[in-house]
């Protein structure tokens, strides 16, 4: 195995083995997934919880989902901007501070359009959370398990999806649902405050040609030693176009997440439809959210052992298949066995697609705006989703709603089937 003077700063950033400052980065992004994802469930709850409280009007709960879609989509596109040109940790600094301050304020909210507007301002900055946090665990990560850490946030983060669940039945129940509010914000606010001393990315410093720091913080990176060099993929099989490489990231980021949020954004909602209250809708909700993890667990494991797209495609095909078998089911059982399959089967897809694969289809000079506009146009597809399903559900009913998610899985099965390099163990520049 070669010295470290004998490796160039990125072969030693490449090869260096997981330190101290590597698992502070990891539960810092972790932590900021986990509250991402919760976000967008309690959304999911509160918007049924204010519809059926009448606080807002159905139409009115539509806007609140979208705002908060557009305002992601303002957040991804520009965290994308800033993380390039600015750099990593200062993106990473602004994104939760505007986040928790608006998710406070909309606890007071006198009227469904304060609460809109809050959601806005709210989701601009979490919008920047998926774009930082899983291309800031690629680039600190080790060549030689970068799918595995990358993966493990994604664990990490849909914790959020059982947890949000969780969290929100219980506070909503119990004290209404501006304590959700509260709860996020107060969460928000102090995990900012633990970021302050979070290390910017030595693979942005040195296109910067600040060698310098980067080399200071690779030190502390190297403190445990090297994996050998020789296991990473070198050649250009895995390197796309920055124009390739966006029409993959953005066909398989928008399918994944509008797959994801057609369906568990009106879970509570179709359940209503199904004869459940809204109780008894939420509680089912969370059982079949427990799935995400679960799901995300598996992707982790598979995108290192059988490579991305073996692990990505198979995955799009399942959620259609899934997807139709769901519209058909009936019974209570039926509903929530069905229900916590196609939640695992979306979420491996989730976590092998976004938080792996779409950073790695970048170069470092260009991926926090790779994965800024393909997590920008998803969240901007997602921002109609809630009209989409809207008119989907009372003109052709549920069904129709399940066969549009299988057809937008097998599209995008075929566009990384087709088109998308194979990125395991390859160097990300």
């Amino acid at each position: 195995m070669m010295s470290s003077k004998e490796l160039t700063l990125n072969q030693r950033m490449n090869t260096a083995k997981e330190s101290p400052l590597f698992f502070k980065v990891f539960m810092l992004v972790g932590a900021g997934l986990l509250l991402d994802s919760s976000d967008v469930y309690m959304a999911s709850n509160i918007n049924s919880t204010i519809v059926a409280n009448k606080f807002a009007t159905i139409s009115q709960g539509s806007l609140f989902l979208s705002s908060g879609f557009l305002g992601l989509f303002i957040g991804s596109i520009i965290s994308g901007y800033l993380g390039d040109y600015l750099g990593r940790r200062k993106t990473f600094q602004w994104n939760l501070l505007l986040f928790g301050a608006a998710t406070f304020l909309a606890a007071f909210s006198p009227n469904i359009y304060f609460l809109i507007a809050m959601r806005f301002i709210s989701a601009i900055g979490l919008g920047a959370e998926v774009v930082t946090g899983f291309a800031m665990i690629s680039e600190f990560a080790p060549v030689k398990n970068r799918g595995r850490w990358s993966g493990s946030a994604s664990v990490f983060a849909n914790l959020g999806a059982p947890f949000g669940f969780l969290l929100s039945t219980i506070l909503i129940t119990n004290f209404g649902w501006r304590s959700m509010f509260i709860a996020l914000g107060t969460f928000a606010i102090l995990l900012s405050f633990l970021r302050r001393h979070l290390p910017e990315s030595p693979r942005w410093l040195m296109i910067h040609n600040r060698e310098a720091e980067a080399k200071a913080i690779i030190q502390k990176l190297e403190q445990n030693g090297y994996y050998d060099h020789q296991a990473i993929k070198t050649d250009d099989s895995a390197k796309a176009s920055r124009s390739r490489g966006l029409f993959i990231a953005i066909i398989a980021v928008s399918a994944t997440l509008l797959c994801q949020y057609m369906f568990t954004s009106w879970v509570p909602t179709l359940l209503l439809g199904k004869g459940l209250n809204i109780v008894h809708s939420m509680w089912f909700a969370t059982l079949m959210m427990t799935g995400a993890p679960l799901g995300a667990m598996i992707g982790m494991l598979l995108v290192d052992k059988i490579g991305r797209k073996r692990t990505i495609v198979p995955g799009f095909i399942l959620t259609a298949i899934a997807g139709i078998c769901y519209a058909f089911q009936s019974t209570n059982a039926g509903i929530l066995i069905n229900g916590f399959i196609l939640t695992m089967i979306m979420y491996l897809s989730m976590a092998s697609t976004i938080s792996v694969y779409a950073p790695e289809l970048f170069p470092t000079s260009f991926r926090f705006r790779g994965t800024g506009y393909a997590n920008g146009v998803a969240k901007l597809l997602t921002t109609l989703s809630p009209y989409i399903v809207l008119w989907l559900m009372t003109s052709f009913g549920q069904t129709t709603l399940f066969t549009v998610i299988a057809a937008i899985a097998l599209i995008a099965a075929l566009v990384v089937g087709l088109f998308g390099p194979e990125t395991k163990r390859a160097t990300i520049g």
